[in-house]
């Protein structure tokens, strides 16, 4: 009797065995291509799917291996083989590359690169190694890029450098159900002699810059100075206009006021000799007449004598003056 129940739990065990090796799960962002018999057969989603075992089989493609590393921490392009798909954004880092530009000046660039696949179905049978594929189109088209580009323009054109790259690469892999996100170019290492070329150039620059900088101020200085000296001689201008204005204004005043006085002179002596046959004119003309005749003979040392030249209407004018204060 235990004959035959080793048979059927040998039969069951086989049966749970062939069952469970039909059960694959697939993890999120991950997809199974499956082969019956050799030939394509279907995509496996994420979740729970079912095979049938010996006839279908998963079938394995390349990945790039995570776990090698150089000494410096860079990942090597070491390949290994999986029957999963990871349809997430993967990155590659690629070593630095010499490249030579259009002006024959040898340099080192390394890039990283950015691509997702998107047809699982092209990436598995369109291509045998995809990572290495990637890797080797990517280091090419990047040579050809900076081929057509001078040394300046490499360093000033990065943004440039980007664009060519990711479209030429999105093109060429299109075939292979890769989609190419982003190319972005980290470092560009020249050779030393450029180096020193451009430390010099740099140098130059800033001595120039300082220069340039240097006379500008030298200029505005001067400017300003020019500036505050005008406004100075304006200002002193508009200060001897304006003592010049008060100067004129006053003497004429001074002059008012001496006109005045001698009006009212005038006019105390025509009311004085109002009542007589004196003319007012002839006293005022005698008596500046007489004070002209005292200013020539003053003088210490004064030898020369003065004659009026009308001594007869001097005396009538003195003798008018003589009748007028006696009346």
């Amino acid at each position: 009797m235990t004959g035959p129940f080793i048979v059927i739990g040998i039969i069951i065990l086989i049966v749970i065995i062939f069952i469970l090796s039909g059960l694959k799960v697939v993890s999120q962002s991950e997809t199974k291509v499956i082969e019956r018999l050799g030939k394509f057969h279907k995509v496996l989603p994420s979740g729970l799917n079912i095979i049938w075992p010996i006839l279908d089989k998963p079938r394995a493609v390349y990945v790039r291996d995570t776990k090698a590393f150089t000494r410096d921490g860079r990942s090597l392009n070491l390949y290994a083989k999986q029957d999963s798909i990871d349809l997430r954004e993967q990155l590659i880092d690629f070593p630095p590359q010499d490249v030579i530009t259009k002006d024959n000046v040898r340099t080192e660039i390394n890039a990283i690169l950015y691509y997702q696949i998107v047809d699982p179905i092209k990436a598995t049978y369109e291509i045998v190694n995809l990572p290495e594929a990637i890797v080797k189109l990517t280091q090419t088209t990047l040579r050809n890029v900076i081929g057509e580009l001078e040394f300046d323009e490499t360093l000033t054109s990065r943004d440039t450098i980007n664009s060519k790259l990711r479209d030429v690469l999105d093109d060429a892999t299109n075939k292979w159900g890769v989609k190419v996100n982003r190319v972005e170019v980290q470092d560009i290492t020249p050779p030393a002699s450029v180096k020193d070329a451009m430390e010099q150039q740099m140098q130059a620059e800033r001595e120039k810059r300082a220069k340039v900088l240097r006379a500008q101020g030298e200029k505005e200085a001067a400017i300003l100075q020019s500036e505050g000296e005008k406004a100075s001689r304006i200002n002193q201008a508009e200060a001897d206009k304006q003592t010049k204005i008060l100067k004129a204004q006053g003497e004429a005043e001074a002059k008012i006021v001496a006109a005045k006085a001698e009006a009212e002179a005038i006019a105390k002596v025509t009311e004085a000799i109002g009542k007589t046959d004196i003319s007012p004119a002839n006293y005022m003309i005698a008596e500046k007449y007489i004070a002209a005749l005292k200013e020539m003979v003053t003088g210490k040392d004064n030898k020369t004598i003065y004659m009026p030249y009308d001594a007869s209407s001097l005396l009538s004018s003195i003798g008018s003056i003589k009748d007028m204060f006696q009346k």
